[in-house]
């Protein structure tokens, strides 16, 4: 390979494509770890020795390894392409390409995903409950309920159990930009999802309001939260299927289906499944503050205490 070149210019681009020698680069890597690490560290020792740092600095629990939060934070944020892939030719790390003629579509935006999914006779692409009337060359993706789309032209909807985004089809990469208001607001959205995994299980936000929230909580067989405690909510815990060891100040109860306990606000708790089957409960949390934040860990198998 005699030159990579990473997002030319559009007329750089266009010269590239009328002259019909050159080939797109797909994204796609084969190479060893060791030797991804010795281009990195020939070419950008800076981010090389950064994540050595936080990699030394890991923890480890019963499910992850956990690099140094702090040191991954400060590793040089790059893509691989201009960090390495450029300075390739030439030097002594040699790479090789290989021609595809796939149809490659990285579906990198929704406008992608339209434009490759099977099409009604107007043009509109429907995924999931979704009905569309009177409308053309528009997208509808329906994750968790139904969605009607009526008059549309050259839009996409796209409802999830998080948000729904509605945009005009050729701006869909924009939603970045919702992004990047959501980051700068501080919004849980930008980092949760509804549906939360946790090392435990996960949880699921069912509702909320003010002063409340209503959590469905799965524990996988013989795993634990942390021992823990709120300063802000109580909560009420019901189980639906399974068995819970329940922790609740200085005594420790068995709960099956259909009970149900009290916790109250500023009381020391903990929730461990100890069956072979998991554990689902109903969380019902009511208080001045509902946040994640709003937990102080004693004990904790996954290193968070």
């Amino acid at each position: 390979m005699l030159q990579f070149v990473e997002k030319p210019d559009a007329a750089t681009a266009a010269r590239y494509l009328a002259e019909g020698t050159y080939t797109w680069n797909s994204g796609m890597f084969v190479l060893r770890a060791s030797s991804w690490l010795k281009a990195l560290r020939q070419f950008r020792p800076d981010i090389e020795q950064a994540t050595q740092a936080a990699w030394a600095a890991r923890q480890t629990d019963q499910v992850f390894v956990r690099p140094d939060r702090a040191l991954f934070e400060a590793i040089p944020s790059e893509s691989i392409d201009y960090a390495v892939m450029e300075k390739c030719p030439g030097a002594a790390v040699p790479i090789r390409m290989v021609n595809l003629d796939a149809g490659w579509n990285d579906l990198g935006a929704w406008d992608a995903v339209w434009q490759v999914a099977a099409q009604d006779a107007q043009g509109n692409v429907a995924h999931g409950d979704a009905i569309i009337r009177d409308s053309r060359n528009t997208l509808v993706h329906a994750t968790s309920r139904l969605v009607g789309a009526v008059g549309l032209q050259d839009v996409v909807v796209v409802e999830t159990p998080d948000a729904v985004l509605v945009a005009d089809r050729a701006r869909s990469q924009e939603v970045k930009q919702i992004v990047g208001t959501l980051t700068a607001q501080k919004r849980e959205e930008y980092a949760l999802h509804r549906k939360v995994h946790r090392p435990w299980g996960w949880y699921d936000s069912i509702d909320q309001g003010p002063r409340f929230q209503v959590k469905r909580i799965m524990v996988k067989p013989g795993a634990s939260l942390s021992l823990q405690m709120h300063h802000h909510r109580a909560e009420h815990w019901i189980v639906v299927s399974g068995t819970a060891e329940v922790t609740n100040g200085d005594q420790t109860i068995m709960l099956s289906e259909n009970q149900s306990t009290y916790i109250p606000l500023g009381q020391v708790h903990r929730l461990a499944n100890p069956g072979k089957v998991p554990l689902e409960i109903i969380e019902v949390q009511s208080g001045s503050y509902l946040g994640e934040d709003d937990i102080v860990r004693f004990e904790d198998s996954y290193g968070r205490s």
